[in-house]
């Protein structure tokens, strides 16, 4: 015997009806408790708790096209791995902000593939594993500072100064005229990092390096 159009259409509605119940159940439970803002309130650094893992916020742009709603375009870099995705949100969407402890330590020196921290509060002294600073390590210098970051007792991440004083151990010397014309040099600094430099720049010089673009920014 068939099943009319009518009937067909019925089954499906209550399938739908008991799908869209049991989603909304799940995103209850897994929602409840956790911290949770609007998309709209978004900010640069600003760390969430997304597809089990944890997303720093590195850029967004609020779009609100002629037609259709408005959204959310994101670009997200993962605390753990420094994996970068872009992501799309409906305007207003929810979702976790993460909840992060900040803690001060002082880089002592490098044991293996391990970074040896120590807190500046406790003096207790940690071991990181080198993924867990990713590209920042190019910077690190002993006695320096770092934001340590943790997530439930749990350290994720290290966060490196923005701007850094380096000395230049490596470079070409300028040739007569280059520091007339403007241009670029590379020049290897104390700690491994190659940067880009005024011809200027010497063997010896200490630099201020901007750490987020991995740019000179000035002589000291």
């Amino acid at each position: 015997m068939l099943i009319s159009a009518l009937k067909l259409l019925q089954i499906f509605e209550v399938f739908y009806l008991y799908a869209t119940i049991v989603n909304k159940t799940d995103d209850y439970y897994y929602n409840k408790g956790k911290n949770m803002i609007s998309v709209n309130d978004f900010k640069t650094g600003l760390t969430l708790e997304l597809d089990n893992g944890l997303w720093s916020v590195v850029e967004f742009l609020h779009v609100k096209p002629g037609k259709g709603a408005a959204f959310v375009r994101s670009k997200l870099k993962n605390v753990e791995t420094g994996q970068v995705v872009e992501k799309t949100f409906r305007a207003g969407e929810k979702v976790a902000k993460a909840t992060l402890d900040r803690r001060e330590m002082q880089y002592l020196y490098k044991e293996g593939a391990d970074y040896i921290m120590m807190d500046n509060e406790t003096y207790e002294q940690l071991q990181i594993p080198e993924d867990h600073i990713g590209d920042g390590k190019k910077y690190l210098k002993e006695n320096m500072n770092v934001q340590v970051l943790l997530h439930d007792g749990r350290i994720i991440g290290v966060d490196i100064p923005a701007h850094v004083e380096l000395e230049v151990v490596d470079t070409p010397p300028a040739e007569k005229g280059n520091t007339a014309q403007g241009g670029s040099k590379p020049a290897t600094l104390e700690t491994g990092a190659v940067v880009n430099v005024p011809f200027f720049i010497s063997n010896g010089d200490i630099i201020r390096v901007d750490t987020r673009s991995n740019e000179y920014l000035d002589r000291v």
